[in-house]
């Protein structure tokens, strides 16, 4: 006996392909997050997905864009260190708001995809020398990218109790206490005229 429902396919654009992605994201992971289970998700076949997206990589770029979306460069901090220090808090506040966030931008990254807005954000907050700003931005959001990864491959470890505990292997500093002493270290000096307001 059927139930007499029409299973017609459903017509997405692009923006709800990616937050379907996101939720998908949140509920299975990167490691799990395939066209096919998007596909499955939003009720159509695999290849209605590339009317919008080429590939995954492109798909994955449009994921990393939605993630950074909030991020803007802080314009009430009076230097360029505070600006950058804040705004690298939001990057990495956006980055772990979604479960392997911070490995799908830093993927998203590699391939040269996504993310321009928080570099963007970075090059706003260090100042007006275009070019030296480039490429400190580049080294800050690799830096918080790399930073932000480990914590959040760290956080699921311990939630399946495979990572660990503090202080047995590892001797660093917690956490928060490390990527302020990155980001710091890593704009010092960038009120000079290199890097002038």
């Amino acid at each position: 006996m059927t139930s007499g429902r029409n299973f017609a396919p459903q017509r997405h654009d692009r923006a709800a392909v990616v937050t379907a992605a996101l939720t998908l994201l949140d509920e299975v992971g990167l490691a799990d997050l395939s066209m096919r289970r998007l596909a499955a998700t939003l009720h159509v076949q695999p290849s209605a997905l590339y009317w919008h997206f080429t590939n995954k990589q492109e798909l994955l770029g449009a994921i990393a864009d939605r993630i950074l979306e909030g991020v803007v460069p802080e314009a009430q901090a009076a230097t360029p260190e505070d600006r950058v220090y804040t705004t690298a808090h939001s990057i990495r506040d956006a980055l772990l708001a979604y479960r392997d966030g911070a490995e799908l931008v830093l993927s998203s990254r590699a391939l040269r995809h996504g993310a321009v807005r928080a570099h963007g954000a970075l090059v706003t907050a260090l100042g007006t020398d275009i070019d030296a700003a480039n490429e400190l931005a580049a080294a800050l959001f690799e830096f918080i990218l790399g930073h932000t990864t480990l914590v959040q491959q760290r956080m699921h470890a311990e939630s399946y109790g495979a990572a660990a505990e503090a202080g047995t292997h590892d001797h660093s500093a917690p956490e928060t206490t490390v990527f302020d002493t990155g980001i710091r270290a890593m704009t010092l000096g960038a009120s000079s005229s290199r890097l002038s307001v």
